[in-house]
């Protein structure tokens, strides 16, 4: 069986309607869930962008043992095992951390595409473009924080990404779309191929929020106020105006529905093309989005609430669970695994992960009794059917919520159930010594 693994960054699951969602439109990822089965309960357990690829790609939990780095020597990526089992495979991303010297992300994909300029990729320099009209969209777009320490910095990243787009001149010129189209002539040159495996990362809908005008429009029509689009990492109080939030969460939403619009055009073709009858197709992100949840607005600190821990995860499997639901704790470490379970190659050594495919089949009704999710040297949750314990939560103490009862996590309820945090903190211990 082939594989396709569709990656979306910062991708919030509570944005999609097949997860519930009634005010965003996701067309394309919602009919694409109607066809598959939609698991409910998966979490990334290593942030961010790159530790929680690294997972992704190695099948294990990495961040107690490593921070943000690129595959050491003795690493096994899963492309790896499958270029030595035969499969002809391909990376198409904008994700511009993948592509970093030296971090290797690339190992063991035949073919790799890298789109340029995503975010503050240093592809467009200082003095290739016209600074005076960088200078006039810089002042009009963004705004500094007096309660982040990260204004300075911030402010010569945008000014990057602001030379990066200035040579865009259609939607087809979007990073977003850049990829799906080169995804989609992958899959057109190698159609009726055997053992194909391409892993096409989207780094949309991160910041900067930056659709086309139309989707820019759509969930706040009538806003004069500033359009800020790349907002500094902070806390939300003394920074944004509540009008200004409301925008950014449009504008959010709007990236949302644009590439939702684009993967459902990689997936249109992917249909056409005959991949839906031999190939396992899944859908995910390597984690969510704060936007004024808990106080803050974007990663400003490493709290692994819902919003930012979980994340959506459809997989199609020709002919098997069309429709269903599955509610159950999966990590993004069992990603490696699903797809040498589905291409029918021999597991990979040393993983942490199992494959998802017996839960989809419904030969199993879960894989594990909690999900764990850290960063490195930084914070950690853990994550069972009913109960969340961040470690620590924004407080800068532990915190437990009633999932059941306070889905949003917002009611610290630690202080009410101190048996319930003791008992999930010693599985917490216990998790992370088997991983060894």
């Amino acid at each position: 069986m082939n594989v396709i693994v569709i990656v979306a960054d910062s991708f919030r699951k509570d944005h999609l309607g097949c997860y519930g969602n009634s005010w965003i439109s996701t067309p394309n990822l919602d009919a694409f869930a109607a066809k598959s089965c939609l698991i409910d309960g998966a979490y990334a357990d290593s942030l961010n962008t790159g530790p929680c690829r690294t997972s992704m790609m190695q099948g294990r939990v990495n961040f107690p043992f490593r921070p943000w780095q690129p595959f050491e020597r003795g690493d096994l990526p899963v492309a790896e095992w499958l270029w030595d089992k035969g499969f002809t495979s391909a990376l198409i991303t904008d994700v511009y951390h993948l592509h970093k010297p030296g971090y290797n992300y690339e190992r063991g994909f035949d073919e790799r595409v890298f789109i340029r300029g995503q975010e503050y990729d240093p592809w467009i320099l200082p003095g290739e473009v016209d600074e005076d009209a960088i200078e006039e969209a810089f002042e009009r777009q963004f705004k500094p924080s007096d309660v982040s320490d990260k204004t300075g910095r911030m402010s010569q990243m945008f000014r990057q990404y602001l030379r990066n787009i200035s040579v865009r001149e259609r939607e087809e010129d979007y990073f977003c779309a850049q990829v799906c189209n080169r995804a989609i002539d992958w899959l057109a040159t190698h159609r009726g191929e055997d053992n194909l495996f391409l892993w096409a990362d989207l780094f949309d809908p991160h910041e900067p929020w930056d659709p086309p005008l139309e989707f820019k429009e759509q969930y706040n029509p009538g806003y004069e106020g500033a359009e800020i689009i790349d907002p500094v990492p902070s806390e939300v109080e003394g920074y944004l105006t509540p009008e200004e939030m409301a925008n950014v969460r449009a504008l959010y939403a709007g990236e949302v529905t644009f590439v939702d619009r684009w993967i459902g055009r990689l997936l249109d073709a992917a249909k056409q093309l005959g991949y839906f009858e031999d190939t396992m197709i899944v859908f995910t992100s390597d984690h969510g989005e704060p936007l004024n949840d808990h106080g803050y607005v974007r990663k400003h600190r490493p709290w692994l609430y819902e919003e930012l821990a979980a994340v959506p995860l459809i997989v199609h499997l020709p002919g098997e669970a069309v429709g269903e639901r599955r509610e159950a704790l999966v990590r993004l470490s069992d990603m490696a695994p699903t797809i040498c379970d589905a291409a029918a190659v021999e597991p990979m050594p040393n993983v942490h992960g199992t494959s998802v495919l017996p839960l989809v089949r419904g030969e199993v009704a879960s894989l594990r009794d909690c999900a764990i999710t850290g960063i490195h040297c930084q914070s950690a949750s853990i994550r069972d059917g009913r109960w969340s314990l961040l470690l620590p939560g924004g407080s800068g103490a532990n915190e437990l919520y009633d999932r059941e009862a306070d889905p949003c996590e917002r009611n610290n309820l630690i202080a009410r159930y101190p048996d319930e945090a003791r008992r999930l903190e010693a599985q917490f211990r216990r998790e992370l010594e088997a991983l060894g």
